[in-house]
């Protein structure tokens, strides 16, 4: 199955599939895509006037499909792209399969969506024609290569403490991290070496302290503390469910603080294994004492039982966090 850095890579050389459904919620790298996609189609001829842009909601397939199978003008292939599949009827996205079948060689049709059912007609004929391309967001070792690629893009190396203090500073956002990226590379200069420094001093750290508020919060089993900071992150407008993720995260590389100690690694020596930059060595170790196994354990249960009621619930996300800060911090003041 490809993926979207191939449909990227070969759309930039000119070569374009029929057929693309880009589903998932990593909007950055589907909008690269989609962009790399119209590029060659201008390229191709008559730029703009090959390309139609649909919206799902309300969309009736068979417009699409026929401006699919309209013959381009002055080129060898025109662009169709449809937003939010996942708005389409059902209905419409099973006329959509069929097209699935027999597609125009003269166009190229792309179709985004946050979410498809797989078990789905669409999601059927999208999966046996190659062309489903998944767009979940990345994690651990992914993220940390698409920090490095974009470093390189900018003609910049970037080592590896300063990888784990961008995540620190602003999470696993790509928007975030690509922004990040365009101000540290003008920050260095050309062809220099982005450092954890260059980070700290260049990048914003508001969000990530907040978030160590809110871990010290549960650590001391201080609820005031914790809905304060967690209603602080909240009222910055930042969506629930990645809170939850940071927050998974920070306590991860507690736990991993927790178990280099033990090992009798020196502070900073442990926070470079818990990856984690060397300035947070002295939070972390007393972090690291406040967390018995037991606790830690307990929080990653209720994180994991929190992530499936915001993915799954009616309830507020909102509420969803709240409840869970303050039942991570029960027993307390």
């Amino acid at each position: 199955m490809p993926t979207l850095q191939d449909v990227t890579t070969r759309a930039r050389k000119g070569s374009l599939d029929p057929v693309y459904v880009l589903v998932g919620t990593e909007r950055l790298l589907i909008e690269r895509a989609v962009d790399a996609v119209r590029k060659a189609v201008d390229e191709m001829g008559a730029p703009g006037f090959n390309i139609e842009i649909f919206d799902g909601k309300g969309l009736e397939a068979a417009v699409a499909i026929s401006a699919a199978r309209t013959l381009p003008m002055m080129a060898d292939k025109r662009l169709v792209l449809i937003r939010r599949l996942d708005a389409m009827t059902p209905t419409e996205q099973n006329h959509l399969a069929e097209y699935l079948k027999d597609p125009s060689d003269t166009a190229c049709m792309v179709m985004t969506a946050d979410k498809l059912d797989g078990r789905s007609k669409l999601g059927k004929a999208a999966k046996k024609a190659v062309c489903l391309i998944d767009a979940k967001p990345l994690r651990g070792r992914e993220l940390r290569e698409f920090i490095r690629a974009e470093a390189t893009a900018r003609d910049h190396n970037i080592a590896p403490q300063a990888v784990e203090t961008l995540l620190d500073a602003v999470g696993d956002d790509l928007a975030a991290i690509d922004d990040a990226m365009e101000r540290l590379s003008l920050f260095v200069g050309a062809g220099q070496r982005i450092d954890a420094d260059a980070v700290m001093r260049c990048v914003t750290r508001i969000r990530v302290e907040s978030i160590w508020s809110l871990v010290d919060a549960i650590g001391l089993k201080d609820r005031r503390k914790g809905i304060a900071a967690a209603q602080s992150l909240l009222d910055d407008r930042e969506p629930p469910l990645r809170l939850l993720a940071m927050v998974a995260r920070q306590l991860r590389i507690v736990a991993r603080m927790r178990e280099a100690l033990s090992e009798g690694l020196r502070p900073q020596e442990a926070a470079k294994r818990a990856g984690a930059p060397p300035f947070k060595a002295s939070d972390l170790t007393e972090s690291a004492r406040r967390f018995t196994a037991d606790s830690l354990g307990r929080a990653f249960t209720l994180i994991a039982e929190t992530d499936r009621a915001l993915k799954g619930s009616k309830r507020p996300p909102d509420v969803i966090l709240q409840d869970a800060v303050l039942e991570l911090c029960a027993d307390g003041p």
